[in-house]
């Protein structure tokens, strides 16, 4: 094999390798699934649990929706700080995004606290009842309360945070996932 013949060669093979590459690429983020996890950029677990009513809520009943997403307890001062941003944020944003509250129940030393705490912080969004950790602890690998999620209408989560976030962090996520 001349020269020339093996150069043709080493070119073809390289189109050959940026093209796979290429396709690859293209196959990774347009098409491919994306994984289940708990990191920004994963897909969010979905669940299910009920909320202090008795009904039972999925995350998958808000698909096509943001959501944000946040893990506490009662006897957590930083979430019971956050508290009142959260509310504000369902008040002001309620149309735009689906706020979730999910209560560290398993945690909870006084079950008879949580009804006395969504009433005396006045909170009108759902707060789901996590009875054995399994969402929180096992999907969300939550560690530390309060932790957020902001979930876009894909499912996607777009931002997390571990500690109690404002008014305008919310409000900041939000514009993110629009």
């Amino acid at each position: 094999m001349n020269k020339k013949d093996r150069m043709k060669m080493i070119k073809k093979f390289v189109l050959i390798v940026l093209a796979v590459a290429l396709l690859w690429g293209i196959y990774n983020t347009v098409i491919a699934d994306r994984s289940v996890g708990t990191e920004v950029g994963d897909k969010a677990a979905d669940f299910n649990l009920e909320t202090l009513d008795g009904e039972e809520v999925s995350l998958s009943d808000y698909e096509g929706e943001p959501v944000f997403l946040n893990f506490w307890a009662t006897w957590c001062p930083p979430c019971e700080e956050e508290m009142p941003d959260i509310q504000k944020f369902a008040d002001v944003h309620g149309e735009e995004v689906t706020v979730l509250s999910v209560n560290f129940t398993k945690y909870e030393p006084k079950k008879e606290a949580i009804p006395k705490f969504v009433e005396s912080h006045e909170l009108r969004f759902p707060v789901l009842m996590d009875q054995e950790g399994k969402v929180g602890e096992n999907l969300y690998q939550v560690i530390s309360m309060p932790t957020s999620f902001m979930i876009d209408e894909e499912g996607i989560i777009r931002e997390k945070r571990v500690g109690p976030l404002t008014l305008k962090d919310m409000e900041t996520w939000l514009d993110q996932v629009k």
